[in-house]
């Protein structure tokens, strides 16, 4: 099948990598080869294409800049799409190894830094944790790592039984993104699939006032019920109807400078062809106790090359996991050099800011050894 090519900037070229643990890997890249390699790692529902305005900064200023379409995702090809497949393959360890694979595939032996965001972010985290030799600095955007998985506390309540008990029965995103119909509800969203993505990255981002991130108190029903409906639902509603209401109206769209529609169009005909299960299946993975457990193995470790976080001062993220900013800073990240909440910028902090994401990095790059 011929794809159309990607509206990119100048500077960024698309490729495919084959032999990457079983996958034809789609790849962006910018730069000179030979230079420091920076890897970018995007989250759902993005894709390497949610890189495209910072990557031509971080080129110009002499890094060889790698943004993979990750497993299930885009126009990286050989993965499982089928609900039913095997998850092992979405777990995070696989995740790393599908790093790894990538590098090794490009003669690349180590990594300036690795760069992740939303859901990249634990997969950037966890690269650096397990390989710091290979991964040698970190900057995670829009999701804290606070260290692996905290054990389970005996007797603890069932926050979906909580949720789902509250005077407004609620749900947790996750557990949903985790069920058999997720993925067709978006696909076949009443309003449309572009309608569905306008108001979703909309919902997230810092164009819409309602964004007032706080830090969270505990992992219980009264306190994440405070996070807005995007990631703690209605008990009965999909994701489509979730964020209808948040959908903008045809000003806010023409004025919205960081997501035009031709952009967001890029993104609609990528997920209406590969669909939205592969990244599904990542959720699947952390909601399921074997493979949170898998983590768990690693209790007592932390980070140790320099790190750097950022998000979006709107950006709900930061604090949709209480506790996780806190222990990323105490105890997560043994050498974290900085901590910048962009302002002006939601969850999708390198569209929304990308000069202000740009000069973090390249700061936080620049003062590393060597």
């Amino acid at each position: 099948m011929t794809l159309s090519a990607l509206p990119l900037p100048p500077g960024i070229s698309s490729r495919q990598v084959e032999g990457v643990r079983g996958l034809s890997m789609h790849l962006l890249e910018a730069g000179e080869p030979g230079r420091p390699v920076l890897l970018l790692l995007h989250g759902f529902p993005e894709l390497a294409f949610s890189w495209r305005k910072i990557m031509p900064a971080l080129a110009a200023a002499g890094y060889h800049v790698l943004a993979p379409d990750q497993r299930g995702y885009g126009r990286t090809t050989g993965w499982d799409g089928r609900y039913e497949a095997d998850l092992t393959a979405f777990s995070m360890p696989a995740l790393v190894e599908d790093a790894r694979a990538l590098l090794a595939a490009l003669g690349v032996d180590a990594v300036a830094a690795v760069i992740g965001h939303d859901f990249g972010s634990p997969v950037a985290a966890w690269c650096a944790l397990l390989y710091p030799q290979q991964f040698r600095a970190v900057a995670l955007m829009s999701a804290p790592f606070g260290g692996p998985p905290l054990p389970v506390v005996p007797g603890a309540p069932d926050i979906h039984a909580e949720l789902a008990r509250l005077p407004r029965p609620r749900k947790h995103y996750q557990w949903y993104y985790s069920t058999p119909q997720a993925e067709r509800d978006m696909l076949d969203a009443p309003q449309g699939l572009l309608a569905f993505m306008r108001a979703y990255y909309h919902s997230k981002s810092a164009d819409w006032a309602g964004n007032q991130p706080h830090p969270l108190k505990a992992w219980r029903a009264e306190e994440i019920a405070q996070l807005p409906t995007y990631y703690v639902m209605d008990l009965e509603q999909t994701m489509a109807g979730t964020v209808e209401p948040f959908m903008p109206d045809a000003a806010a769209i023409a004025a919205c400078a960081w997501l035009p529609d031709h952009d967001l169009q890029v993104y609609c005909d990528e997920y209406a062809r590969a669909g939205f299960q592969g990244g599904l299946q990542w959720y699947r993975c952390g909601t399921t106790p074997a493979f949170v457990e898998q983590l768990r193995g690693h209790r007592g470790k932390c980070i140790d090359v320099p790190a750097l976080f950022i998000s979006g001062a709107s950006d709900w993220g930061t604090y949709q996991k209480p506790g996780e900013f806190e222990r990323m800073q105490a105890s997560g990240c043994a050498q974290l050099r900085g901590v910048h909440l962009v302002p002006g910028a939601g969850h999708w902090v390198q569209q929304e800011q990308p000069a202000a994401v740009s000069r973090h990095l390249l700061d936080f790059l620049q003062g590393l050894p060597g």
